[in-house]
């Protein structure tokens, strides 16, 4: 896939610049007359692009919303502006919105969906001129709410098929058998300490809840079902119930504790339970098949993952291209 499957679209694919003439974060979809930058850091007066909208798909630094919601530009859902000023300590300047809700960016009807990634995470779809309806995803966990499109606009996190790392199931059951007291669990502040709260709810663990600062307070502001939580300020003692602290944060707790990481990873001292906040390769290259676009750029993460990953849909059959592949 080249440029020119996008110029039949109707697509023009862009980087934006810094004032150094590198490259910024991912990027804008230009298209009749608009630009869309995706999950990006914002433009300064003199670079040659300047968007109409800061797309920011969901909260995670990596994704750059610490820069975009700093623009009245900026675009993500009600939960996503809100986790990024408890994150960033700013305030939101941009437009927010309920997932599922269509809303109008400079004359352009926009659709929104949810990924089920973190809370607030949500892809976004329009058609533009020529009748191409395009998709951005964002990270996504469960594709099921995604609708079809013409051009797919995807990520690769776990995206390279020779590589076992990428392929996991969730070990729900597993996190459930070992929640109770001093039991400690290794999750980051945003995303998937949530997640290990509605986990624990679900299963029937109804006492107190301790938490680091970062996550007590994205999981108190995101959550209206956390149930009772109790902040960790020092960690000199007076832990409540069972645990959530940062992964880098279990060893400044009593020895005496039994200690897990939640995460896919093979390298952390204590034991994993795996719980992610991704798909697989295996439900990345799924979510495509099925939603059949004529074309997939995969824009995310960096490193060699959007290659492997483009390079595996095109002997599926399916046209794709990585963004750094691409002549820009």
């Amino acid at each position: 896939m080249d440029n020119s499957t996008m110029h039949d679209f109707g697509i023009d694919v862009s980087r934006l610049t810094t004032t150094r003439k590198t490259h910024r974060p991912h990027v804008a979809l230009c298209f009749d007359d608009h630009v869309f930058a995706v999950d990006t850091t914002r433009t300064f007066g003199n670079d040659p692009i300047q968007p109409d909208a800061y797309l920011i798909t969901h909260a995670h630094s990596d994704h750059h919303g610490k820069s975009a919601m700093l623009s009245p530009k900026s675009i993500c859902s009600e939960e996503t502006a809100r986790a990024l000023e408890i994150r960033f300590g700013k305030d939101y300047m941009g437009q927010t919105f309920k997932i599922g809700e269509t809303i109008n960016i400079d004359g352009v009807e926009v659709a929104t969906h949810p990924t089920h990634h973190t809370i607030g995470s949500c892809a976004f779809s329009w058609v533009n001129d020529n009748g191409t309806k395009t998709l951005v995803t964002g990270d996504v966990k469960d594709a099921s709410d995604l609708p079809g499109c013409d051009f797919l606009v995807t990520e690769a996190n776990y995206g390279d098929p020779a590589d076992p790392s990428c392929y996991f199931e969730d070990d729900v059951a597993g996190l459930e058998q070992i929640i109770g007291d001093n039991v400690a669990l290794g999750a980051y502040a945003f995303g998937k300490a949530q997640r290990a709260v509605s986990i624990a709810r679900n299963a029937g663990w109804h006492d107190g809840i301790s938490m680091d600062t970062k996550g007590y307070n994205l999981t108190k502001g995101l959550m209206s079902d956390c149930g009772h939580l109790n902040e960790i300020v020092e960690y000199n003692g007076g832990y409540e119930g069972l645990v959530i602290v940062p992964p880098w944060d279990l060893g400044k707790l009593p020895g005496s504790m039994k200690k897990y990481v939640l995460t896919g990873r093979q390298d952390y001292y204590y034991p994993a339970i795996n719980i992610s906040d991704h798909m697989d390769v295996t439900g990345l290259v799924d979510m495509v098949m099925d939603m059949q676009p004529e074309a997939t750029l995969i824009y995310h993460p960096d490193g060699h993952r959007p290659e492997r990953l483009a390079a595996h849909l095109n002997k599926v059959g399916c046209l794709a291209a990585a963004l750094g592949e691409l002549e820009i």
